[in-house]
């Protein structure tokens, strides 16, 4: 099959699931609960741990923390963790060495790079106080704008590289276009879909793009220190599951931290 269309029907599949297990909270729970056993496979084949016990720990952690624990003193311990993992993991582009991960360090990645990203990400469509899937849909939708636009616009007009050690092909141009189409989308989607003040959405839409870009530079790290293309094959032409949410699982704790500073000061 051609390359293009498969990947083109790979990811309509993709969608079709993502979207349509989001719209209800337990199709969505348990969606997210396999993504996040196959992220926990990937992220151990690329830093090379032992599967068993990641997986233990990212089950029963997701198990308890998203179906039965939510506190506000909890959700801000897992926001803390995840926010410290985000800063390592920076820390850890920046760094030009090639040297593998330490043991230590490879639980502090798989605890808070991995696993509470996406209990947070669960925990989005509820910021409300009911469940409210359209602003998990919404930031998706963002995330694809972005990453499409920072495609055509740094394929068109792109000449200087953003970070050309870790990814050869993002531009500086590139990277502004993905986040000005993401911002002038965010204003469609507040006020035609989501119905939320524009402002919020604006504020979305660049941490869509600041840190959605971040998150897949950190992840291009990642392979290039295990050297590899991809983070795994379950998706033809895409590559890997923590291919595609690379993004997501690192926009979604400024997101969710973006609504508890609303909460805060509201």
């Amino acid at each position: 099959m051609n390359e293009t269309l498969t990947r083109t029907l790979s990811g309509i599949v993709y969608i079709v699931i993502l979207i349509s297990a989001t719209l209800h909270s337990n199709s969505f729970l348990l969606l997210f609960g396999a993504l996040l056993l196959l992220l926990v496979l990937e992220f151990c084949a690329l830093v090379q741990m032992q599967k068993a016990i990641p997986l233990g720990i990212a089950a029963l952690t997701y198990f308890w923390f998203s179906y039965f624990t939510s506190t506000r003193t909890i959700d801000f311990l897992i926001l803390a963790i995840s926010l410290f993992t985000a800063f390592k993991s920076v820390v850890l582009l920046f760094d030009i060495g090639t040297s593998k991960i330490d043991s230590f360090s490879k639980y502090i990645y798989l605890i808070g790079y991995i696993v509470f990203p996406v209990i947070l990400i669960t925990k989005l469509p509820y910021v409300t106080g009911i469940f409210t899937p359209s602003i998990i849909i919404s930031i998706f939708v963002l995330i694809w704008i972005n990453d499409t636009m920072a495609y055509v616009v740094g394929k068109s007009i792109g000449k200087n590289k953003l970070f050309e050690r870790i990814s050869p092909k993002k531009t500086i141009e590139g990277f502004i276009g993905g986040v000005v189409f993401s911002i002038l989308f965010s204003i469609l989607i507040a006020y035609y879909f989501i119905q939320q003040p524009i402002l919020y959405w604006v504020i979305i839409a660049a941490i869509v793009g600041v840190f959605g870009t971040l998150g897949d530079l950190v992840e291009s790290k990642l392979k290039r220190l295990a050297n590899v293309k991809d983070s795994g094959k379950i998706m033809p032409g895409h590559g890997g599951i923590l291919d595609r949410l690379d993004s997501i699982i690192f926009v979604g704790p400024f997101v969710f931290l973006f609504y508890q500073i609303i909460a805060y000061v509201s």
